[in-house]
């Protein structure tokens, strides 16, 4: 009812507000990528003027050092003087300290340092063709970052000059650099390590030495790709960041500008949400002026689905009032009629389930009755006659006895199909029982000209049943193994134990049942014979589930039949055991 009156909206929002869906994907789209370009390029023009300006700053030292070089290797100084000349331009620059001269081979000549500094100079025959060196990036006493420059001097004598070189203008420079509130510059080294933070918090990541995040040391190699679609992410421990980055050159260091992704698309995702709300609320709007009005087109077949439901539960005086003369009133109509004559099916159906149900219990009873009350009335009939043979009155008693308890059972079969008999739960030998029901039914296998024949487990069987429900069990499903078997067949009663469970087989090599048949063997007055009530099996199905165990069977046309039993086995034996 309710997919109707929602396919009918879904299709007249889906004409109206489709063609809006699509132009605000598109414009999503391109607010979206228009954004990221226009960001990237900004946050990458900041980039590279930074970087442009660390290369800047390191050319001008690299050319005060190159001037100083040709002073020293210009005229024939003394080491004192060369020394005085490294002094003043020390205090002339302040960002350079202990400057020191190495000659070709790379010993050190003068130095303005006590000693001079670990910087290993490659020796003119390493063949290199670098003239001017970065050494790696320090933490001095001050916490201040610093590091070595070399410079290679070319002229009567060449060599290099080596100073230590203060980074803390580069701090500041990278300090001063805000991309929005929470936007920041950084620069790594070659390595990767971080050489300067914009961001206070993350100052210790430089004076820790640590290392960048995976993703911001492949974000130098991502910038200088050529076409590039969109701007780059990356996962820092701060969050998701926009991110870009440009190379210095030498040394070979990178500038990083990192910007939260929720700040950096701050605009562009408000635009967005502002149109999907616009379209939401356009969509919704569409959807209930459809539904309205399709609710006023499709109520009556509503009605009709109403009334179906109810007569589907069994309410067969539902009917359905359709005004109109369109052809879904005359449905109604239709459908009227229809509910009546139903109603009319029903109880002549009825009627005749009556009779046939009374008319095979009259037969089933006439078939199971008949043969013991014409058995007690031939012999009364003989007693009367031979009233004074003792031996003949012995017999007498036992066959009345015995037709007596088989008119018996089958009242009783007839009151157990209202209510389950009760049954007493207490350990029984399951093996002795079945050994007992077939020593009772091998006369009856005799006579049928069959063999019967029992195969039981060595270990006792012991189950919780009731003895006597069990033997009825055994009785009937043996007796109806002989009953479908043909002379000369065989049927056999076996017994094993699997994993706590006992498992009881019937099994004949009789005429089978036909599979249309075998789901509703154990039906209440379904039987396969020609005659019967047909209430064996189904009061034996009974009293198995009564007992916590389960049924089955399996059958083939012309093979036989086996019926198959499964109880949980009991670890207690019989009382009667115990007691002897």
């Amino acid at each position: 009812m309710r997919g109707i009156r929602a396919r009918f909206a879904a299709f007249v929002a889906a004409a109206a507000v489709a063609p809006l869906l699509l132009y605000g994907f598109v414009s999503v789209r391109s607010l979206r990528h228009g954004t990221e370009q226009s960001l990237a390029a900004g946050h990458l023009a900041v980039a590279d003027q930074v970087a442009e300006r660390f290369q800047e700053y390191f050319n001008s030292n690299q050319r005060v050092l190159s001037s100083v070089g040709s002073q020293l290797l210009g005229t024939q100084l003394a080491d004192w003087q060369r020394r005085r000349i490294l002094l003043n331009h020390e205090q002339d620059f302040p960002e350079l300290r202990e400057i020191t001269l190495y000659d070709d081979s790379g010993r050190p000549v003068v130095s303005t340092g006590a000693t001079p500094p670990a910087f290993a100079v490659p020796p003119s025959d390493a063949g290199t063709p670098s003239t001017f060196l970065v050494g790696l990036v320090q933490v001095d006493r001050d916490l201040l970052p610093t590091t070595h420059i070399a410079v290679r001097l070319r002229g009567t004598r060449s060599g290099w000059l080596v100073a230590e070189i203060v980074l803390e203008e580069l701090w500041r420079v990278v300090d001063g650099i805000r991309m929005g509130q929470r936007g920041f510059a950084m620069l790594i080294d070659e390595k990767g390590r971080f050489i300067a933070h914009g961001d206070p918090d993350l100052k210790s990541l430089v004076a820790n030495r640590s290392m960048a995040s995976q993703d911001e040391r492949q974000l130098a190699a991502y910038m200088a790709a050529p076409n590039r679609v969109k701007l780059p992410r990356v996962d820092v421990a701060a969050g998701r960041m926009v991110a870009v980055a440009s190379r210095v050159g030498v040394p070979d260091w990178t500038v990083i500008i990192e910007q939260p992704e929720d700040e950096a698309l701050a605009v562009a995702y408000r635009l967005e949400r502002q149109l999907y709300l616009v379209i939401g609320i356009a969509l919704l709007a569409t959807i209930a002026a459809g539904s309205w009005w399709g609710h006023s087109f499709i109520r009556r077949i509503f009605a009709l689905t109403k009334v179906t439901d109810a007569l589907a539960a069994g309410q067969m005086n539902a009917r359905v009032a359709l005004t109109g003369r369109d052809e879904i009133a005359q449905l109604g109509t239709q459908f009227n009629a229809m509910a009546d004559r139903l109603v009319q099916l029903q109880e002549e159906i009825r009627k005749q389930e009556r009779q046939v149900m009374f008319g095979r219990i009259a037969a089933g009873l006439v078939h199971d009755l008949s043969h013991p009350i014409q058995t007690i009335g031939n012999s009364c009939k003989l007693i009367q006659r031979i009233f004074d043979d003792a031996e003949y009155r012995a017999t007498f008693r036992q066959t009345v006895e015995r037709e007596l308890a088989t008119v018996k059972r089958v009242l009783e079969d007839l009151r157990n199909i209202a209510r389950p008999m009760p049954l007493e739960r207490f350990p029984i030998d399951l093996n002795a029982a079945l050994a007992e029901a077939v020593e009772t039914l091998a006369p009856q296998a005799e006579m049928a000209g069959l063999a019967l024949r029992s195969e039981l487990s060595r270990e006792p069987a012991y189950i919780e049943a009731d003895l006597f429900a069990m033997g009825r069990v055994h009785r009937n499903l043996i007796l109806n193994a002989i009953q479908a078997t043909a002379p000369g067949g065989l049927v056999v009663v076996t017994s094993e134990l699997d994993a706590g469970r006992v498992i009881v087989k019937v099994h004949d090599t009789g005429s089978g049942i036909p599979p249309e048949r075998l789901q509703a063997i154990f039906e209440d007055f379904v039987t396969t014979k020609r005659r019967g009530l047909g209430l064996g099996l189904a009061i034996s199905s009974k009293i198995v589930e009564q007992l916590g165990g389960r049924i089955r069977v399996a059958s083939e046309v012309g093979r036989g039949t086996t019926f198959v039993l499964d109880f949980p086995r009991s670890a207690a034996p019989p009382m009667a055991l115990i007691a002897g």
